[in-house]
């Protein structure tokens, strides 16, 4: 498998033959300005599904989604849902489910009636939402860096001027219109932002009329006691937006999150989707609410962070074994990622394309940075989703290929040969 340029592919990458394709510029004075909408022209592919594309061939092991563990599936029973439910619903979600979800928010801090609570088509929604209701052209956006990729890639597209922020705030530079953060095992460092950091970011969006959007996909995989309560929870005022996600603890496959929001953000997040999709599935949200209800469920959570405790901790020794000495990372508290930087010299793009002909994928660092013109010594790797035989396997792949690297890098006239 190679990394080659779709030229003949305006509209984004392609997967064929093991190959995947970068998207090259398009033709401006064609497609772009004579059939599409300007806005379009900042549409760029994930490089994350680009890669999830490739896991559909045999032998492929993959680092480089966020992917559950299939096996945590085997214990879900889904219920039989009554026939009305095959009609349409209301926009913002059954009402007997964003009950419970308020029951759940109030038990984490977060005291939100049901009235502000509304169901998503997966969080990934939430975010399109979210930056339809704020994003302009140009409205600067405070995220951290790294940050999640596919909440850049719509920021992106609606125009937004990304801005570096480290935890706790922006500081003493000037405050952006909305603040998007991941402050519970992130996307894709792992870290969790401690209770000062979190308190500072509240009161900072308070103080200057920021919107503070809060993505907290992770909190129920949390493998060792970190702080874990909402962002949102110490706002007394001012605008907000917290979301979490089923796709973690329950199933992706089913696409439901919910959001809660202020008052003010609720009516024309409501109406936004009531363009978008109507409202979420209810079979879903049956299933959903099935699970929320279910007596077993604080069981079927701890057998579940255990399991991916377990996953992490061997993930962390074969790390250890094979890229030792080759790279620096920190074992991640709770979520689904280690965070790996490269030893000097190291390139992430060139490892993976060499990893990619051995059939072992992961996702480059420089993705997730708010800059796109930045750098990264870093590399994703998802733990949850490939057995510890294969993530086995797949990093020794990886360290051997480091270490040729890295020897390549000491001997010019080797690497010279070699190329």
């Amino acid at each position: 498998m190679s990394i080659v340029t779709a030229g003949e592919n305006p509209l984004g990458s392609r997967i064929a033959d093991g190959t995947i394709a970068r998207p090259s510029a398009p033709a401006p004075e064609t497609l772009w300005s004579q059939r599409f909408a300007q806005r379009t022209q900042r549409i760029t592919a994930s490089m994350i599904r680009e890669l999830l594309k490739l896991t559909e061939y045999p032998d492929i092991i993959s680092f480089a989604g966020g992917l559950p563990a299939p096996e945590t599936f085997e214990d879900i029973a889904l219920p039989v849902p009554p026939r009305s439910l095959l009609q349409y619903g209301p926009t913002e979600g059954e009402p007997e489910l964003r009950a419970a979800i308020a029951q759940e928010l109030a038990a984490i801090g977060l005291d939100c009636p049901a009235e502000r609570v509304m169901v998503l088509s997966g969080s990934q929604q939430g975010i399109d939402l979210v930056a339809k209701l704020c994003i302009d052209a140009g409205t600067p956006v405070a995220v951290e860096s790294p940050a999640y990729l596919a909440a850049l890639q719509v920021f992106r597209f609606f125009g937004a001027d990304l801005q570096a922020m480290p935890p706790g705030g922006w500081g003493d530079g000037p405050a952006p219109a909305l603040a998007y953060v991941t402050p519970t095992f992130q996307n894709p460092t792992g870290r969790c932002w401690s209770l000062e950091e979190r308190m500072a970011l509240a009161a900072a969006c308070q103080a200057q009329d920021v919107v503070l959007f809060e993505d907290d996909p992770y909190r129920e995989l949390a493998y060792e006691d970190c702080e874990r309560r909402p962002i949102a929870s110490f706002m007394t005022g001012g605008s907000w937006v917290y979301q979490g996600s089923f796709s973690k603890d329950l199933a992706p496959g089913l696409r439901l999150g919910f959001l809660a929001a202020s008052e003010d953000l609720f009516t024309p997040l409501s109406r936004l989707k009531q363009a978008a999709d109507l409202h979420t599935s209810r079979v879903g949200q049956w299933a959903a609410l099935h699970y929320l209800n279910d007596p077993g469920r604080p069981a079927r959570l701890g057998r579940l962070a255990e399991h991916y405790r377990t996953r992490r901790d061997r993930f962390a020794e074969a790390l250890e074994r094979h890229l030792g000495g080759l790279a620096e990372w920190d074992v991640p508290p709770g979520g689904l990622f280690f965070w790996v930087r490269l030893a000097a010299g190291l390139e992430p793009q060139a490892l993976l394309a060499r990893a990619m002909q051995q059939k072992v994928l992961f996702t480059p660092g420089e993705h997730f940075l708010a800059d796109r013109a930045g750098a990264s010594p870093a590399l994703r790797l998802n733990f949850s989703n490939a057995s510890v035989e294969a993530a086995e396997r797949g990093l020794e792949i990886l360290g051997g290929i480091l270490r040729e690297m890295a020897a390549d890098a000491n001997d010019p006239a080797s690497a010279a040969h070699a190329a």
